[in-house]
């Protein structure tokens, strides 16, 4: 992984495979000479030389990156017109002496060998997306064209790790592969460059001060990009393959930029003095923060910097904000769950890499075989290529309705619960004992009779209010039918007329709030017998001995 600080955010490049060396040229030799003839061995010796100069350079890794991107490239075309020629794999009539081996780019110390174009080619296009990330990163993207430059880049990444495995992992995978190069991992890096270009618009339109409903919807998607390649980091095989600050990363950045979003439209509620929505965004906010920087360990200090001053705009402009409704507003706080999901913005998507890795105009080893059986076979492979990603489509939709079904049973928790699981969720552990804490299920009614209370008094305090508001009507009225027009001050009900619609609001709030407690009230009534289970200590025992009860009941 490396990282580098930019103008606002920390961005991620790939680290490239590593391979050994390998002698193209004589393999491929022999078997022109075998299968066709020594004539056309020769004719075709200066296309052999290129194609191990090529791998050679490859094996070196030396270049800059904007020509190893070109040389990537480059002999990606050449094996896609070496396939359709020399059969490799460990048959005796095929190229069978020829044997590639490279190295997870995650865990360098696990390789993998197969007699099998396809790995190469997997290994190939999944380095020309680690190369295209590199120039990214290196772009300077506290210019105009270093930020485009890096944005391009990203997007050109996103498009080699989407066409590797859409393409070419399902043909190079295996008992024999790495983790690398799986469906499941070109997947995940594919949403994490889309992730970083969309980021790199985020930039641009911080810079370019536009309005903060459309950084709001920028920074969501941002935010959308960096959770699927978390929900990613989290599934097999990916979720013993990667380093734990990978995962922290990617977990920090989502909460980052989804606290971004809610803090941008915060500063627009604001403008529109939309008080209630704007502290409810904003504590939304700083909660997301919050439970982000807890799995944060290991993360580069740059990115907890920036973490760290968007928490602290976000607790300044919610105490203002706070402190405004104590003052001036009083509305009351709606609960984050009732607001409405923020509108998102996706400003990027994956390159199209199909024309710069397409083979069909290039003439190396065009004398091997006749251009009728080399269009022939061409088709067929789209056609086996088709046919395999159709079937991956259908296995990952597949896998997906069956993780929804086992959430619906429960599973796999409920099985790890019959297998003696005496412990909760650290987290549910947590919440559980600070229920405890304050009285259990009791608490709760204590709490609501208080509520009760407080709201009768403060019923009491808007009547006597408004007797005396209408006190002075009344006294107002008689001075001035006693003085007539000797009586000069303003009428009662011009004077009083804010403070008589502040008593409105008022009155419309604690209504409101009688409806809220009331709902609150039955909802605990229903599930008082449910509550009950909080009064157990320790609390794992009673939930292990009632789950088993239930899923026995199920199964039997």
């Amino acid at each position: 992984m490396a990282a580098m600080t930019a103008t606002i955010n920390v961005m991620l490049a790939i680290h490239g495979k590593k391979t050994t060396p390998i002698d193209l040229y004589k393999p491929l030799r022999h078997y022109i000479a075998q299968h066709y003839s020594e004539r056309e061995a020769q004719d075709a010796e200066e296309d052999l030389q290129a194609v191990q100069h090529m791998r050679t350079d490859i094996e070196r890794a030396s270049d800059a990156l904007e020509a190893r991107r070109d040389l990537l490239q480059q002999y990606f075309r050449a094996l896609s017109v070496m396939e359709s020629r020399f059969p490799i794999s460990n048959e005796k009539e095929h190229v069978n002496t020829l044997y590639f081996t490279w190295y997870d780019a995650f865990k360098p110390g696990k390789k993998a060998t197969q007699q099998n174009i396809h790995f190469e080619k997997a290994a190939i296009a999944f380095n020309l997306g680690a190369v295209q990330s590199q120039i990214a990163l290196a772009a300077d993207r506290s210019s105009p064209n270093g930020l485009k430059q890096a944005c391009n880049s990203f997007q050109f990444a996103a498009g080699a790790f989407s066409f590797l495995r859409d393409n070419i992992s399902m043909k190079a995978s295996g008992s024999s592969s790495t983790v690398d190069i799986s469906v499941e991992c070109a997947g995940m890096l594919e949403r994490l460059m889309l992730a970083q270009a969309q980021e790199c618009f985020y930039e641009k339109v911080l810079v370019d001060n536009k309005p903060s409903s459309l950084c709001s919807k920028v920074a969501k998607q941002v935010g959308l990009y960096y959770e699927e390649a978390y929900a990613a980091l989290i599934l097999p095989p990916l979720n013993q393959h990667f380093d734990r600050t990978w995962i922290a990363h990617v977990q920090l950045k989502a909460a980052q930029f989804h606290a971004e979003a809610c803090y941008r439209v915060a500063l627009q509620l604001h403008d529109q003095e939309n008080v209630a929505e704007e502290i409810a965004r904003l504590k939304a906010a700083g909660n997301m923060l919050s439970e982000a920087k807890k799995s944060g360990k290991g993360v580069v200090g740059p990115l907890l910097d920036a973490v760290s001053k968007l928490e602290a705009n976000i607790n300044r402009n919610l105490d203002r904000a706070v402190k405004e409704n104590d003052r001036v507003y009083l509305m009351r706080i709606p609960p984050v769950e009732s607001l409405p999901s923020l509108p998102a913005a996706s400003l990027v998507k994956s390159a199209a890499v199909g024309e710069l890795l397409d083979a069909s105009k290039e003439k190396m080893f065009a004398g091997l075989v006749p251009d009728s059986s080399a269009k022939a076979l061409s088709k067929y492979t789209e056609m086996l290529d088709e046919v395999i990603r159709v079937q991956a489509e259908k296995l990952q939709q597949e896998s997906e309705i069956a993780r929804v079904k086992l959430r619906e049973m429960n599973l796999p928790d409920s099985l790890l619960s019959l297998e003696g699981s005496t412990s909760l969720p650290e987290h549910i552990r947590d919440e559980v004992e600070a229920v405890q804490i304050d009285g259990g299920p009791a608490g709760f009614e204590a709490e609501m009779r208080q509520l009760k209370d407080l709201r009768r008094v403060n019923e009491e305090l808007l009547v006597q209010t408004e007797e005396i508001l209408e006190e002075e009507a009344r006294e107002d009225a008689q001075v001035r039918t006693q003085f007539g027009t000797r009586w000069t001050r303003p009428q009662s009900s011009t004077l009083t007329k804010s403070l008589h619609d502040r008593a409105n609001g008022f009155a419309a709030n604690l209504k409101q709030a009688a409806e809220s407690d009331a709902r609150i009230g039955r909802t605990i009534r229903d599930n008082a017998p449910l509550m009950a289970i909080l009064n157990a200590r320790p609390l794992a025992d009673v939930v292990n001995r009632q789950l088993k009860g239930k899923i026995n009941k199920n199964i039997y």
